[in-house]
């Protein structure tokens, strides 16, 4: 007969054995999986899908990891950049290391979500009566977001991650997050705007474009298209008038009709911008005459000191967009309209995310102190300010010197790159639009009248081409369709040629002459 304490023995015994084989095997390696939309190096995306299956609850406290090799066979990726997630883990205790036995997940590990997951509610908003005002549908320059992984990306705005300066770029953000620039990290600024950020702009940036500006008269936004924001804001309202360029940057228009304000398109000639054809009513000019947008026109002194002119005469303000200055392939840059302006109309609008790295996101606006209040105001009622963490790290890569060393070393290199891709350019019979640019980090290119580039640009992608059409860049009411973009600033200099050829041989498969 069973004694009653040796029966309950006996079951935990088995119990605690069950539990033990249970835990002793590996959860099944075939429910890891690496999003192929999430962002992140290997090993950041590695840790995140694990404790993503922690915190999901479905791998329980006590089950076995699979071993850092059968991990890294079954992903694809290195042996080190599995036991490099496994060490983050074990860190932030998702996961312990037995002896001899392998990871497991953590029984300090968070807990998972107590409530089960709930079906989508069924909307009876009707949203269509809803939205007072609507923001998507207009012309955009849309990348994939695989974009990357192409062979051949001839697309604007993205930047190669080898002539990034990562190094001292991280040194700064350590140096910002030490106890000395505590405030510049922690701080709300409300309306300010980081001084050390601000001084350099004023002292170092802007006298390189024979611009004084004195701190009040500088506001930091989130990148030039924040900067464009702000200025429409506060000078244009429905009853007022923007003359802008034609072609153009196609967010500028955006931005305009967010205003309600009317819109005036103006054709360019070999010089840009032709002054003589903005109208009376114009109360606003925005142009880029350094290196007009998309066609990389440079507006030579005279049109500059003609467009201040015909602003003066219209008591118009101008709002210069001044990207891509930098990079220049010979002599001297042209400057600045705003260093041109005597009567204080012209706000200029400067930016660091093309030049450093576009997810920056940090621009400034430079212009009268009045106008300069305005804006302040405004932000500060939408965002307050830029992360003072980012500006203060801005600041420290900006003042050490790593900046000019950085913007040296990728004008050596997209001169190197603009070279090889007018030579290709040349080789294979392309046509340029206008005149070679002489700087920046792309092409305005045009293809026979009869080739629809959106439609040319749709094929290419099967030979892993990327290229922009030119169609969204113009007014929508006489849009050519004929026109497109190269910018070099993200491919490789020795597959230029060839991408070069792939477009080429497109362009003739259409049954069209180059």
């Amino acid at each position: 007969m069973w004694d009653t304490r040796d029966l309950w023995h006996s079951l935990a015994i088995y119990r605690d054995k069950t539990l033990v084989y249970r835990r002793a095997m590996a959860i099944p390696i075939d429910t890891f999986f690496l999003d192929p939309t999430s962002q992140g190096t290997l090993q950041a995306r590695i840790q995140q899908m694990i404790a993503q299956g922690i915190l999901s609850g479905r791998f329980k406290r006590g089950e076995k990891l699979p071993s850092t090799r059968k991990l890294a066979n079954h992903l694809g990726v290195s042996r080190i950049t599995v036991s490099l997630a496994y060490t983050e883990l074990l860190a932030s205790d998702y996961v312990a290391a037995r002896d001899r036995s392998g990871f497991y997940v953590s029984e300090n590990a968070p807990d998972a979500p107590k409530f089960s997951p709930q079906s989508a509610p069924q909307e009876t908003v009707d949203w269509t009566k809803a939205i007072g005002q609507k923001f998507s549908g207009g012309p955009s320059l849309k990348k994939p977001r695989n974009w990357a992984q192409f062979r051949y990306p001839f697309i604007y705005g993205q930047t190669d991650p080898s002539l990034f300066d990562h190094a001292n770029w991280r040194l700064c953000a350590l140096r910002a997050l030490g106890a000395k620039d505590f405030s510049a990290l922690t701080a709300d600024y409300f309306d300010r705007d980081d001084p050390m950020l601000t001084e350099f702009i004023a002292r170092h940036s802007l006298p390189r474009r024979g611009i004084i500006a004195r701190p009040d008269q500088i506001l930091v936004t989130l990148g030039a298209q924040n900067a464009l924001w702000l200025a429409t804001q506060v000078l244009l309202t429905q009853r007022r008038t923007a003359t802008i360029e034609n072609p153009c940057y196609p967010a500028l228009r955006e931005i305009l009709a967010q205003s309600r304000c009317h819109v005036h398109p103006v054709d360019l000639d070999e010089f840009g911008m032709q002054p003589d054809l903005i109208p009376p009513e114009t109360s606003v000019i925005y142009t880029t005459p350094s290196h007009q947008c998309p066609t990389t026109l440079t507006m030579p002194l005279k049109r500059r000191q003609d467009l201040l002119k015909r602003a003066a005469e219209l008591d118009a303000i101008i709002v210069e967009d001044d990207y891509e200055f930098e990079i220049k392939e010979t002599g001297s840059t042209s400057p600045a309209l705003k260093s041109l302006d005597q009567e204080g109309r012209v706000i200029y609008v400067g930016s660091f995310s093309k030049s450093l790295f576009p997810g920056l996101r940090l621009g400034y606006l430079v212009g009268s102190e009045t106008f300069i209040k305005e804006a302040r105001a405004l932000r500060a009622s939408v965002l307050r300010h830029p992360p003072g963490h980012i500006q203060r790290t801005a600041a420290y890569f900006l003042s050490l010197g790593h900046y000019d060393a950085l913007i040296k070393r990728m004008t050596r290199n997209f001169n190197d790159r603009r070279t090889k891709i007018l030579s290709a350019i040349n080789e294979y019979g392309l046509t340029i639009h206008g005149e070679p640019p002489q700087g920046g980090s792309s092409i305005w290119m045009r293809a026979p009248d009869h080739v629809d580039t959106t439609e040319l640009a749709s094929a290419l992608i099967d030979h892993s081409v990327l290229i922009e059409p030119g169609k969204d860049f113009f007014d929508g009411a006489q849009a050519p369709s004929n026109f497109y973009r190269l910018a070099f600033s993200s491919i490789q200099p020795h597959l230029i040629q060839d991408g070069i050829r792939q477009i080429a041989m497109s362009i003739q498969a259409s049954g069209h002459n180059l």
